[in-house]
């Protein structure tokens, strides 16, 4: 955990509304609670070696290993996003995506096949993917690498910014990499939901399938869409499902075209709180 992650992620939103007094308090208190929370950070964990003892994991339903390595895809977790400092270990409800999860992927369960995650945090839920398909290959793109809390020779940790085409383009686009399962569970702002997929959708493999998860945030939560703009990729989504056209002036046409030809289904879920999208590829 680096000093300017931990600063951006639990600081630069608070010294930006304080007041003055509040925010030199903040300032000045700061690099002492940044080494106490990595004190108390979760170390590092080596899934090569953890697999070894702990093989009773790989017959578990995914529901229960995003359970066990505390990822809020499944119907409990404890929460994850808090700081170290504060983390308590009581249960709270997560998202119940775990179902569909397994629905449109238990075919896939046992191949060997490429994951591309893009917003993938502590890696909570790379580690009950990693049990879950014991055959696949992870790719782990996040804003803040550094948090990232498991490693293995399956595993590949890197930064990517998903708001930006550039990074999109340099990190993904550009590489021989084909994936078969691709995971959206980034910033969840409109701009990054619309371009991740209409960017790396011709990145997916024939029969792959793209996930969207918290599908609706930039319809219901205004810090997701400060600008209040349309269409957010839910109503471009249930246009496609309806054949209607549609406009985004975040991708190129191209984009759009190849989109529209290739995929072959589109089903939208509404878990405990939020939606997703499974989209599958001709």
């Amino acid at each position: 955990m680096k000093f300017k992650s931990f600063y951006e992620i639990y600081y630069a939103h608070r010294i930006k509304k304080a007041k003055f007094l509040n925010k030199i308090f903040i300032i000045i208190a700061f690099p002492i609670n940044y080494f106490i929370n990595k004190i108390l950070f979760q170390k590092i964990v080596n899934l090569d070696l953890y697999q070894r003892e702990n093989m009773d994991l790989f017959n578990l339903d995914l529901n229960s290993l995003f359970k066990k390595f505390n990822s809020d895809k499944g119907e409990q977790f404890i929460n994850q996003y808090q700081k170290p400092i504060h983390q308590n270990k009581n249960y709270i409800n997560g998202h119940e995506y775990h179902s569909f999860y397994e629905k449109f992927l238990r075919d896939k369960k046992d191949k060997h096949i490429k994951i591309l995650e893009l917003g993938s945090f502590k890696g909570n839920a790379t580690a009950a993917f990693f049990f879950y398909f014991k055959n696949a290959s992870f790719f782990s793109g996040d804003l803040y690498p550094d948090f990232f809390c498991y490693k293995s020779m399956r595993i590949k940790n890197f930064l990517i910014d998903t708001s930006s085409r550039d990074e999109i383009e340099k990190k993904i686009l550009d590489n021989d990499i084909f994936y078969d399962l691709i995971i959206e569970d980034a910033g969840h702002y409109l701009k990054d939901q619309i371009i991740s997929l209409f960017m790396c959708f011709k990145k997916l493999n024939s029969k792959g399938v793209f996930v969207v998860e918290e599908l609706d945030f930039p319809d219901t939560r205004k810090d997701m869409n400060s600008n209040n703009e349309k269409p957010t990729l839910r109503e471009i989504l249930n246009r496609v499902l309806k054949d209607n056209d549609f406009f985004s002036k975040y991708i190129t046409e191209e984009e759009k075209l190849y989109f529209i030809e290739n995929f072959r289904e589109i089903h939208l879920f509404k878990g405990r709180f939020n939606e997703i999208a499974f989209i599958t590829k001709k």
